[in-house]
């Protein structure tokens, strides 16, 4: 049930029926006629443009197209009120029982209420966290991780069939690098002194590692050169890697449909069948690239590589994708990656990276586009880093991880729940300060507990209702006479709660999780300023003492918020709180 959508519709009909009437010429294109709130909820409950965006194609002034409509949409017993504002935005008023309509139709359908079919079972791949299987996941890795799964979660709701994926970046020297660092834990667990030089890994994670190696092989490969032994301890190493690696996620609550391995794509055609059907259309040649912009390094020197032409399809500058002595670029079996995407059917691609890689956005689109004729788009979206804070000072490093702060760190601090809202508190684009003091605060300025805390009251309110005998649940509730929820702050929760199925499109359109969490506590402090105002209005408590009628009524209202926390709170990936301590 999307209220919007639905007066949209009664716009539109109205329109159609004043082109009929000859009022409004034909052939005007409505597709960018909206019902939105209005930027001044004084000014009414809904406002269309109808008008502004007519008025231009159908020569006519924007107040007398207004005016004709106002009068068609009065007569919908929907609309008390279609008032002609300025140059000719229509504000409109609608009847109580509209918003009463919102709260059965969110008690009817529970949690599926702000479900949309605007997706239309549209594939759409979701990629996300990728990290190097070299070691535990980090706090920047975390906010990759919930903003994935949030916006899969929210996709999904909005009517998507979507894949989330983790693309194992196991086939670059960092996995060498990885079992180097394995081999010295596996000397350490035998009694020999080692040193851990630049660039090999010194977290204490890798012990069990090595100990478990140790346990396997004894003392065989001491002393052995590396090429005898850094073939298998860098499977053995990527694989403990990778187990704790799904430890991590699972410990906030996210499980991936698919882990797709870069090396599966090396010695198997892959690479080259994707540059291949890219020479295809003339866009792979040799070259020299230009210098770097700014100062030119020492090393530099113009070689021949072969390069894609990118540039065709709105890079900066054409990419290399085999260096000069004829191996891989770290692009090409990217490349090739996204074009197992493309050939498994996915009809659009989100990819989810740090901000560290934002130099990489315009390439990977280019490969796309190319690969697949323009026909699946590719959304990067970029998560900015997170500071973390603990008792006013920057949060220190774990010795866990050695040099950096794990995510586990930050999991065992909060919970799962908590770590993962607070990371859909700002868009992903935006740098985040995580205080572990002020995340864990009770108070209106933590989003995370006031929207917990506004589930808690309902249900403290439904025990109190059952512990003196009424019919709470909701098939009672449905059945409640909901005409004498009247006033303003009544209404104003109502008219929350049907912004939500709105809210849900514009997010999932958007790719934007955050405007879920940003609704749900605006829905809570709606919510909150209703329950405080029974303080002072005894008519206006939801437990009405020997009314059970009004009492059922008011608690079908906030039955109807908990429902939408619930659903919100789910493709967030938290769980809602039924009593707070």
């Amino acid at each position: 049930m999307n209220l919007f959508a639905e007066i949209r519709t009664l716009v539109l009909q109205s329109l159609t029926e004043l082109q009929a009437e000859g009022t409004l010429p034909e052939g005007l294109d409505f597709a960018n006629v909206a019902v939105e709130p209005p930027r001044d909820a004084a000014h009414g409950d809904m406002a269309t443009n109808a008008a502004m965006v007519l008025a231009k194609p159908a020569k006519m002034n924007p107040r007398e197209i207004a005016q004709a409509l106002a009068a068609k949409l009065s007569a919908d017993p929907r609309i008390t009120e279609a008032d002609v504002a300025g140059p000719g935005f229509l504000n409109l008023r609608l009847s109580p029982s509209v918003w009463h309509g919102v709260i059965t139709g969110a008690l009817s359908q529970g949690t599926d209420f702000g479900k949309s079919p605007m997706g239309a079972g549209e594939k759409v791949n979701v990629e996300y966290v990728s990290a190097n299987p070299t070691g535990p996941l980090h706090v920047g890795h975390t906010r990759g991780a919930v903003f994935g799964d949030a916006l899969a979660s929210l996709l999904a709701y909005a009517g998507y069939d979507v894949t989330r994926e983790y693309y194992i970046n196991d086939g670059g020297a960092q996995v060498d690098t990885l079992a180097r660092s394995v081999y010295l834990r596996y000397l350490e667990a035998n009694g020999q002194e080692v040193a851990f030089e630049d660039g090999t890994y010194p977290g204490d994670y890798l012990i069990p590692v090595g100990e478990a190696l140790a346990a396997v092989y004894g003392d065989k490969l001491v002393g052995k050169p590396e090429s005898e032994w850094l073939d298998e301890i860098r499977d053995y190493a990527t694989d403990a890697m990778l187990h704790l690696i799904r430890e991590d996620l699972a410990s906030i609550g996210v499980e991936m449909d698919v882990f797709y391995s870069e090396k599966s794509l090396y010695g198997t055609g892959q690479i080259e069948g994707a540059l291949k059907a890219l020479e295809n259309q003339g866009l792979i040649y040799q070259g020299v690239l230009e210098p770097p912009k700014g100062k030119t390094p020492e090393d530099w020197e113009p070689r021949e590589q072969t390069l894609f032409r990118s540039t065709a399809h709105g890079d900066d500058v054409d990419r290399p994708v085999k260096k000069s002595d004829g191996s891989w670029t770290y692009f090409a079996p990217d490349i090739a990656y996204h074009y197992t995407k493309i050939e498994r059917g996915f009809d659009s691609l989100i990819d989810v990276f740090g901000a560290d890689h934002g130099g990489y956005v315009k390439r990977m689109k280019a490969a796309v586009s190319a690969l697949s004729g323009g026909t699946v788009p590719l959304d990067v979206k970029l998560t900015q880093l997170v500071k973390l804070y603990k008792n006013g000072e920057p949060f220190k490093m774990s010795k866990r991880a050695g040099t950096f702060i794990t995510l586990r760190d930050v999991v065992e601090q909060v919970g799962p729940d908590v770590t993962r809202f607070v990371m859909l508190t700002r868009k992903n684009d935006a740098p985040l300060d995580f205080d572990f003091d002020k995340v864990l605060e009770q108070s209106k300025e933590n989003p995370v507990f006031y929207v917990q805390y506004a589930n808690a009251r309902v249900c403290s309110v439904l025990r109190k209702a059952v512990e003196a005998g009424m019919s709470v649940d909701d098939a009672a509730l449905l059945q409640a006479d909901l005409s004498g929820l009247i006033d303003p702050a009544e209404i104003a929760v109502a008219k929350k709660l049907a912004e939500w199925p709105r809210l849900v499109e514009i997010a999932a359109r958007t790719h934007e999780p955050h405007r879920v969490a940003f609704y749900l506590y605006e829905l809570a402090s709606d919510f909150h300023a209703l329950w405080n105002r029974g303080n002072d209005q005894p008519e206006l408590r939801f437990f009405q003492e020997g009314n059970e009628a009004a009492s059922q009524s008011k608690i079908a209202l906030i039955r109807a918020v908990a429902v939408v926390i619930s659903a919100g709170l789910g493709i967030l990936g938290v769980t809602p709180v039924e009593e707070m301590r």
